[in-house]
């Protein structure tokens, strides 16, 4: 019986059962558990995952594997090219090429020479720059990404597609970088986790205890751990602050080991290296408050996952999630201020037991509300439903 679901294409470095790259497998894999079930996603990544030097164990390298709601296909360094991967497209039945990223060398701009060439079918592309032209991020090695924003500009590499932006923020972003370019840019906000736990409960804290902060993210200039730790260096009550993530810039980590080293005997870190994603929701239920000062988030989804754990996160203003502080679950400041997160950390501090749990459950049912909008999900569906 032939397949009636639309066929989705889909192209991200990195996927299941990778974690160490942050955001876009999680983004990837919760699409496909939302709408796994309506569409029929193929996927085309890496063999390995981020900072790995191996291949997974356990998959089969240049063939298609079944993962979830998906099939995965795990390509190696030798099938990575643009006549390489023009042929496993030509060869793969689909109705809408999906790309995760502008700049991926492998991922995005190979399909996007086949595509120039001639050499694939075809068919409705959908690109999601996955917030690679916030200021934050476009910031950091700019020297690269301004002559290469310039060039693709001219020879109309990226023109006729059909732009995700995750919201209006991150459309606003598309516009400023790509002017006419981008002429079709549709929003669809990422999608959460597909089973969101929000019955864990936060361990209670001693008042005497130091108040228990996580950073949980990739550690690069990115994500600004920097600025987290110049700020605990002023902060006038205990801390403890646990790090986890990958290392992904050892130069950067040596710089923020530097600050660790000369920060007040008040506050204590403690780098935890990396953690499976099935283990971070209880991971982050173990604290009192989640901490990433980043220069830029396409979504964020660790800031859901401190949410449904429970737990209040202090954030930048460079992500989607704006209405923390009205919600009572959280609080978004400038980087510009840094005394407000200052005060911020020492106000968690005093918090009494029942003003913590109180804000507690309001960021798990905030976290629930998030979860169940299905407004979020049918714009998912429409971002390749209007292109057939």
């Amino acid at each position: 019986m032939q397949n009636k679901k639309p066929i989705v294409l889909t192209f991200v470095r990195y996927y299941l059962p990778g974690y160490k790259s942050g955001g876009p497998v999680r983004t990837i894999a919760n699409m496909v558990d939302h709408l796994g079930d309506n569409f029929e996603f193929r996927i085309i990544t890496s063999d390995r995952d981020a900072l790995d030097e191996k291949p997974y164990s356990g998959v089969d390298v240049d063939a298609w594997n079944q993962v979830g709601k998906a099939d995965v296909y795990y390509a190696s360094p030798n099938r990575r090219s643009a006549r390489a991967l023009a042929q496993l497209i030509t060869d793969t039945p689909h109705d809408v090429l999906y790309l995760n990223s502008f700049f991926d060398p492998i991922f995005t701009l190979q399909p996007l020479l086949a595509r120039r060439m001639g050499w694939i079918p075809k068919k409705p592309v959908v690109i999601a720059p996955r917030g690679e032209f916030s200021a934050g991020a476009l910031a950091l090695k700019w020297w690269k990404k301004k002559p290469y924003l310039a060039a693709t500009r001219l020879i109309g590499l990226y023109r006729d597609l059909t732009w995700q932006a995750s919201s209006e923020h991150e459309q606003a972003d598309i516009v400023r970088e790509m002017g006419r370019t981008a002429t079709r840019i549709l929003v669809a906000p990422n999608l959460p986790a597909f089973h969101t736990q929000i019955d864990v409960q936060s361990a209670p804290r001693e008042k005497t205890e130091p108040l228990r902060i996580v950073f949980l993210s990739r550690i690069s200039p990115m994500k600004n751990l920097d600025f987290a730790l110049r700020v605990l260096g002023k902060v006038s009550v205990p801390v403890e602050l646990h790090i986890f993530g990958g290392i992904n810039d050892g130069a950067y980590w040596k710089s923020c080991q530097d600050l660790i080293h000369v920060l007040p005997y008040q506050v204590s870190v403690l780098y935890r290296g990396m953690i499976d994603h099935a283990v971070v929701h209880e991971t982050l239920s173990k604290y009192d408050l989640f901490f990433l000062p980043t220069h830029g988030e396409n979504y964020g989804h660790v800031i859901f996952e401190a949410l449904s754990a429970g737990v209040p996160v202090l954030i930048s203003d460079q992500t989607p999630w704006r209405d923390l502080d009205h919600e009572g679950v959280g609080y978004v400041r400038s980087l510009n201020d840094k005394d407000a997160f200052i005060k911020i950390i020492e106000q968690q501090f005093l918090l009494n037991v029942r003003e913590r749990e109180e804000q507690a459950l309001k960021a798990r049912h905030y976290a629930q509300r998030v979860a169940m909008n299905s407004s979020t999900i049918e714009s998912n569906g429409a971002l390749f439903l209007n292109l057939l």
